[in-house]
């Protein structure tokens, strides 16, 4: 394909939409029926669907998992308008997402900004390419949304770390290569004394424990270190200098949280299920007047939604990055993916109570799972609670009255 560098966004379209409509694998057109199709990769990245292999390894190559990072770390170095094309197109053939890494979503972004080139080189690179699961070492039991009470200890022992200390509510950690773990290498001060490394989930000393959900799923953990030994050069940024990038990766992560909706639903079209289920009318409109209009107003505000997503991405490329307004998107976010859940069970009617069995679809019966699962929406990636007092901290200047 040829580089436009953003100067002919339509000759651009052209070009991705003929490469997409030849590389797009025809096997993956039909939605995921669950989670675990979801193409996390990963050294252990084994899809029932060979093609879901395929699909990430050709967007890899161009870059594609990654479109606006630098070219020199894998990304496809494309402009914000570019990237607005491509996603238009990939919605226009309805395509599985190629990867989804909290790698691209959060870590990367960080390295981008606070790695050492080294760094960027070794760890980018795979990250675009799906090679390393990553998970996320932040929240403690007794530091959850105090975060930066956390009690996990590294200590400088010459040539390398060593780490101590318990995790909890880590995502996939059961599944990840490696993570990227908030430590404390100051006990004298409290935001003063984190620091940001990163090592291997296979280091001598890792242990993980999957917590149960409501969901029937494990994607949680609890995750134990016992003297793990972590070489010094995996540590990002300054030394006692991890609380900056701790906030900064949070922005990363409720912005796109935000933008992703955090997905769910089991592929269902609530519209299409309520006509199905709950009958039409004699306009061919649901039946059912009140739930249509729940429907319709709940189409309204996701619309809205999205709009504000990308009015916060075009203020967030004039600052240089993302702005406490985050967490006015990411409250608003869980808000609307539970009620979409919600809205999709009732949808279903008496098919979207099953919880397993011939009797029901693998998309019913994962319309019911997603939607206790979305109960979690207002706790993860900062609960709406700490969330409502950023924006009203950070958004609107309001101070605290003694």
């Amino acid at each position: 394909m040829a580089d436009f560098g953003g100067t002919d966004l339509e000759a651009f379209r052209a070009e991705a939409r003929a490469w997409l409509e030849a590389n797009y694998p025809p096997s993956l057109k039909a939605p995921m029926d669950d989670e675990s199709e979801a193409p996390w990769g990963g050294r252990r990245f084994a899809p029932k669907n060979p093609d879901a292999q395929l699909w990430l390894d050709r967007m890899a190559e161009k870059g594609w998992t990654a479109p606006m990072w630098p070219k020199e770390y894998g990304g496809g170095g494309l402009s914000r308008e570019q990237n607005k094309v491509l996603e238009s197109e990939l919605r226009r053939i309805k395509a599985r997402p190629a990867l989804m890494s909290f790698g691209v979503w959060m870590l990367g972004p960080v390295l981008l900004e606070y790695a050492t080139e080294e760094q960027k080189q070794r760890f980018l690179p795979d990250i675009v390419k799906g090679k390393i699961r990553w998970c996320q070492g932040y929240s403690e039991p007794g530091a959850g949304s105090d975060l930066a009470s956390l009690q996990t200890r590294c200590e400088d022992k010459g040539d390398h770390y060593l780490i101590n200390g318990q995790k909890v509510w880590t995502s996939y950690a059961d599944q990840a290569d490696w993570i990227f773990c908030l430590v404390r290498t100051d006990t004298s001060k409290k935001h003063e004394g984190i620091s940001f490394v990163l090592f291997d989930m296979t280091s001598p000393g890792v242990e993980t424990r999957p917590i149960k959900l409501i969901s029937g799923s494990s994607p949680f953990c609890e995750t134990f270190f016992t003297d793990v030994k972590v070489p010094k050069e995996q540590l990002v940024g300054k030394l006692n200098g991890g609380w900056e990038i701790a906030k900064r990766l949070l922005q990363y992560e409720r912005q796109n949280i935000s933008a992703g909706g955090f997905g769910g639903g089991g592929g269902i079209d609530m519209v299409e299920a309520a006509k199905e289920h709950v009958g039409v009318d004699d306009q061919g409109r649901i039946a059912d007047a009140d739930l249509r209009a729940r429907i319709a107003a709940h189409k309204m505000d996701q619309h809205a939604f999205l709009l504000t997503v990308r009015r916060a991405e075009a203020e967030a490329k004039a600052s240089k990055g993302p702005s406490a307004a985050t967490s006015i998107i990411k409250y608003a976010a869980a808000k609307l993916n539970q009620e979409r859940t919600e809205l999709t069970v009732e949808a279903l009617g008496l098919q979207g109570l099953g919880w397993e069995g011939d009797a029901f679809k693998p998309g019913e019966v994962a319309a019911l799972r997603s939607m206790l699962r979305a109960k979690a929406n207002s706790i993860e990636g900062g609960t709406s609670e700490i969330n409502l007092n950023v924006v009203a901290k950070r958004v609107l200047g309001l101070l605290d009255h003694q």
